[in-house]
């Protein structure tokens, strides 16, 4: 449950959403989204009540399990996608590339890797070039390499003029955001940045200086 959130996100940046597992990371990520029940207060998202239809082409969202087809191709997957979206052809090679899956383009989904897989996920997200991007632990089980290679596509996204919001409870990954929203049972510890934390805290380390926030040593 959540408890009296009040919140924003900016607009061009990639903001962390943080908090060990069960802090309610997912249900205001699915608040948002538009898929979870809102039984108080009001979710506007991108100035339109959350779920609206009009937001359908705006928004995108990337689970934390992988939400393709497994016995398509990674180009079959996007084509259906695609066709769903009413974006272009060209459209999906260009996405393809974004996420850097030309090599694998013609290959069964279930038949990649983890990482590969969470990548066909994002670039599914990715087609319509959503104006907000929200993606629910997309680097959880990834290994360091590309974890931080999707950070790198998260940050040029953010540079053309995408907002994303990217949950994680993994407290080193908030050095790689602009902004920080740090949950714990259900309510909002703070809302700002990694130095802005360090500053609050006097603490250096990330993990340290949530722990501090967390427990009141501020």
């Amino acid at each position: 449950m959540l408890d009296g959130l009040s919140l924003d996100v900016w607009a061009g940046s990639v903001t962390g959403l943080l908090g060990p597992s069960g802090s309610g990371k997912s249900t205001l990520i699915r608040s948002i989204v538009g898929v979870q029940v809102v039984e108080g207060g009001d979710v506007r998202v991108l100035g339109e009540h959350a779920g609206s239809p009009s937001l359908r082409s705006r928004v995108g969202y990337v689970t934390q399990a992988p939400s393709v087809y497994g016995d398509l191709t990674v180009r079959e997957n996007l084509w259906y996608f695609a066709r769903i979206l009413g974006v272009t052809p060209a459209r999906i090679d260009e996405t393809i590339d974004e996420v850097d899956l030309g090599p694998q383009a013609g290959q069964r989904v279930d038949r990649l890797s983890g990482g590969q897989r969470a990548r066909v996920s994002l670039a599914t997200a990715l087609l319509n070039r959503p104006e907000l991007l929200v993606l629910d632990e997309p680097t959880v089980g990834l290994d360091p390499v590309l974890r931080r290679d999707l950070w790198r596509l998260f940050h040029s996204l953010a540079d053309e003029g995408s907002t994303l919001l990217v949950s994680s409870h993994v407290m080193d990954e908030a050095e790689r955001c602009d902004a920080l929203l740090l949950l714990r049972d259900g309510g909002l510890l703070g809302a700002l940045s990694p130095g802005e934390l360090r500053a609050e805290t006097d603490e250096q380390d990330l993990e340290a200086a949530f722990l501090a926030l967390a427990e009141g040593r501020r």
